[in-house]
This record gives structure tokens, sequence and C-alpha cells, in this order.
């Protein structure tokens, strides 16, 4: 049996704003997570890709950690992102990590490593063997460099209880229904891309962790619960509405795209850290147009 988790329908990677000279402004990140909870989303993902967590320092990540479980306050579960390339430096970090509040990990494949599948088996191993809360792989091969096979997923799956479910994001559509196919039936799948949540949920997948929620979290918090409820139509048409924004905050890179449109719509300010930049003038007047 698998340790049991809530998590379903739309989790959130949520962004790490930042004032205009550099540091992180605590003020808008708690505006960002009660404008996503309020908005009706399930969970929240903290520490991702999306956060910029690579350019954060130790200290900064444990600060906006403090924030998001005093701010968040137990309304929806919460998620950390909790990955590397060096296996022991992880392992060492999870021992050393406070989990009060925290309901899962979301752990990404070791990145320019270039593992092979025995490799990345025995990377989540450690980390399964070590970490005391549910264990999320993330699976991003276009970041990483490195895919998780089907077959290492599903093994995985089969002999981690603590290994609950995949963040999948290869945009391999044959892989994740061979996943889907044959997974045991508590391990759960989340499509890892905005565009592709309403094909993977109807092939079987429990939901998504999204981008555009950040900005837009009724509207595809929405959508997804239509698709678990099998309401395919109406669901169907939210998704056709969705993907020309989607589309745009992904034309000039990830997070430039979706922290432009947290700006036009007033939520923080489009502040980025390199080697991350903001989008180019035409996507952020696309954005505008389709925000409006």
């Amino acid at each position: 049996m698998k340790i049991n988790t809530t998590l379903k329908g739309t989790g959130v990677a949520i962004v790490t704003p930042f004032h205009n000279y550099g540091t992180i402004d605590f003020s808008s990140l708690e505006k960002l997570l009660n404008h996503i909870i309020n908005g009706g989303v399930d969970f929240v993902v903290a520490l991702g890709t999306t956060s910029e967590a690579a350019t954060l320092t130790c200290d900064e990540k444990d600060a906006v950690m403090g924030v998001v479980k005093d701010t968040v306050a137990n309304r929806v579960p919460i998620v950390m992102g909790l990955g590397g390339n060096s296996t022991n430096t992880l392992v060492s970090q999870i021992k050393k990590t406070n989990f009060d509040g925290i309901d899962a990990i979301l752990s990404v494949t070791p990145y320019y490593n270039k593992p092979n599948q025995k490799g990345i088996y025995n990377h989540f191993k450690s980390i399964a063997t070590a970490c005391p809360v549910p264990v999320i792989l993330y699976n991003v091969p276009g970041r990483t460099a490195s895919n998780i096979s089907a077959e290492t997923t599903l093994q995985l799956a089969r002999d981690f209880k603590n290994i609950v479910a995949i963040k999948e994001a290869s945009g391999n559509m044959q892989q994740i229904m061979d996943i889907l196919r044959q997974k045991p039936s508590d391990f759960q799948v989340f499509s890892g891309e905005d565009a592709l949540a309403f094909p993977m949920i109807c092939l079987g997948a429990s939901g998504v962790i999204s981008v555009v929620a950040n900005v837009l979290p009724s509207p595809f918090s929405q959508m997804v619960n239509l698709l678990l409820q099998g309401k395919y139509q109406k669901a169907l048409e939210l998704h056709y509405a969705l993907l020309p924004l989607i589309s745009q905050l992904f034309a000039d890179g990830n997070p430039a795209g979706i922290k432009a449109a947290l700006e036009i719509k007033g939520i923080i300010k489009n502040n980025l850290r390199l080697p991350m930049v903001k989008v180019n003038k035409a996507v952020y007047y696309a954005l505008q147009k389709l925000l409006r």
C-alpha cells in the first residue's frame, strides 16, 4: 500500500516574487498564495523549476517555505521541491530538512550527469529510503537531458511505498500511456505541461502541476475538476479558451512568461534573477491582449 496522500486535481508550481532590487518580495508571495488558493486550486508546489529555485540560497529557500506554510495555513496540501544531481548531497539535505507542514516532495531527475536507467532507479531508491514524506518523481527531460523511462517509473512505483506519483513533463504520450496503463492503482500521474493536462486526464491522470494556474487559478481548476467529473465537453471549451494564453506563457521562457502575466494582473512585479530575463515586448503585448 502507498502512503495515503490527498493530492489530486490542480497543483500550482508557484513563482518566487522579487523586489526591483533583487530580494524576495514576501508580501507579494503571500498575495499570490491567497490568490491561487481562493481560486480553488487543490495543492501548492513550492521551490520547483518555476520558482527559480536554482537561483535561491539555502536561507532564502527556508524563508520561502516558512512564508508558504504560514500563509497556506493548512488550507491545501504543500509539496516542496527537493532534488539534485548529487545523490549523497541530496540525501544529506533530506535528513536535515524540517518536514513539518510538508505533505510531499517533488524530486527532479538528476540533471547534467545524464545517468542511465539503473542510475536513475538507484538515485530515487536512495531518496525514498531517506525521505519521511511521500515522493513525487519529476520527469522533465527537456531541462535535465535525462528521461525516466516508463519501465523505471513503474518499477519505482511498485518497489517503494512512499513513491506515490510522477509529474510527467516529457511530452511523450506513448510513454505516458504506458505508465497509465500499467501503474499500480494507488500511484498517481500528474501532467507537467498545462497544454497536455486535458488529454492526460482523459487518459487517466490524476491532475496537473500547473504554471498558468498562478495567474488564472479559477478557470484552470474548473477545467480540471470538470474532467475529473467526466464532464468532457464543458472542460474542452475551457481547454481551448486557455490554450492561446498557455502557448504565450512559454513562448519566451518559464517563469518569464508567467511573471509577466502576473504583473499584468497586478499580483506581483515582473522581476527575475539571472540567467532568466523578462519576456520580449511582442510576447508581453500578446499576454496583455489575451488577459484583457
